[in-house]
């Protein structure tokens, strides 16, 4: 679904994605993995429009996206998530899923005074998709909560069913599980593994969790300075020792 083809990124002096090459498998569930400053979350804001390359090219289904704006991705299914959760804080966790789909009736001002039941029409099918998120994440009890008052965990889920809005192609999750504690990870992980067997969703996550990566992703790839260092399962990446020294001895081989 993506190719990654030799992607580099600097910033100066800095070559922070160096000759990045990869591929992402439709319904896949992709674990991005490497030591801080590997280049993992600059590889994502490249992907995602975020940052333009300086070098190389990505294609989704076989057409070239390089450069393209994030809201252009959008409309093509790419989304992200991002460490920090970017929620509207006053908002309802309803009200913030219901700000996710594009071209609502209610946008247009001449709706509004000329079209009012389209717009009532509009809203109800959208307070309908949030509703069934909602369900689905488990999170009724905190439907009508302000954004702002959820926990990490919480907020992580919300991000999550911010991306079932729309028809998402693939979805790329950074860090879902900083900050979260073990029950509300082990729930984010069911809601992924759920949309990928159910819905046929396609995932790639930046981790640092292996327990968590370990029960999610096939394939796992690996990052070091800038680029890729290896690919394969959770096993095979852990015992590889180009990886075992990028980390350091920092315990990847321990965690088996």
């Amino acid at each position: 679904m993506i190719v990654v083809d030799n992607l580099h990124k600097r910033f100066g002096g800095v070559h922070a994605v160096n000759g990045a090459s990869l591929a992402i498998r439709p319904g896949s569930i992709t674990g991005l993995i490497g030591p801080n400053g590997a280049g993992k979350t600059t590889l994502f804001n490249v992907i995602a429009g975020l940052y333009q390359p300086t070098e190389g090219k990505v294609l989704l289904d076989g057409e070239d996206i390089t450069g393209l704006k994030p809201h252009e991705l959008f409309q093509k299914g790419v989304l992200r998530t991002f460490q920090l959760a970017h929620e509207f804080k006053t908002l309802t966790v309803r009200d913030n899923l219901m700000m996710v789909p594009p071209n609502q009736a209610g946008e247009s001002l001449l709706n509004t005074w000329f079209q009012p039941s389209l717009v009532r029409k509009n809203e109800e099918e959208v307070r309908a998709k949030a509703d069934e998120v909602i369900e689905f994440l488990e999170i009724e009890h905190v439907a009508d909560e302000f954004a702002g008052n959820l926990s990490g965990g919480q907020k992580k889920l919300l991000e999550l069913g911010r991306t079932m809005m729309v028809d998402a192609k693939i979805v790329f999750l950074d860090e879902v599980g900083a900050g979260v504690n073990r029950t509300l990870l082990h729930k984010i992980g069911d809601a992924i593994i759920k949309l990928n067997q159910e819905r046929n969703y396609t995932f790639c996550l930046i981790e640092h969790d292996m327990e968590f990566v370990a029960r999610l992703c096939d394939p796992v790839i690996c990052m070091a300075e800038g680029a890729v260092l290896a690919e394969g399962t959770i096993e095979e990446v852990k015992n590889n020792e180009q990886v075992i020294e990028a980390y350091l001895g920092t315990g990847l081989k321990h965690k088996k």
